[in-house]
């Protein structure tokens, strides 16, 4: 029973000693290392996404993602507007590979961007991910 118990003891010290290492790990970007970091979003409302798809006849034939929308964008100076802003069209599957990207820099007036995109197999796209920037 004592083996036992010292076993965990050790166990348990030997956990906290790694665990207080991995904590005490930063994240910048001129090192490398692991940890995290709230990141404060340019709007406090969630931006929409949605696209189009169009049917290409030339081979092979089929559907193909042709614009994205990102709707719902606070343009103010204050918030998102001036700052870059990527599209990324992924899938197939758990493999979330990207299938193509577009940039560009969020307006200053209006709600709503378009990015056009070309080959892209609508048929293929599982996700579309936004990213804001600077």
């Amino acid at each position: 029973m004592k083996r036992a118990l010292i076993a965990v003891l050790i166990g348990a010290a030997v956990f906290a000693g790694v665990y207080g290492f991995a904590a005490s790990l930063g994240v910048n970007s001129d090192s490398l290392g692991a940890g995290n970091s709230a990141v404060a979003a340019c709007q406090a409302g969630t931006v929409s996404v949605s696209y189009t798809a169009g049917y290409n006849s030339a081979a092979p034939a089929g559907y193909r993602a042709t614009t994205v929308t990102v709707g719902n964008l606070d343009t103010s100076g204050a918030a998102c507007g001036g700052k870059a802003i990527r599209v990324t069209l992924t899938g197939p599957g758990a493999s979330n590979a990207s299938l193509g990207e577009q940039t560009g820099t969020v307006p200053s007036s209006g709600t709503s961007m378009n990015f056009g995109f070309a080959g892209v197999n609508a048929s293929d796209v599982t996700g579309v991910h936004v990213v804001v920037s600077g």
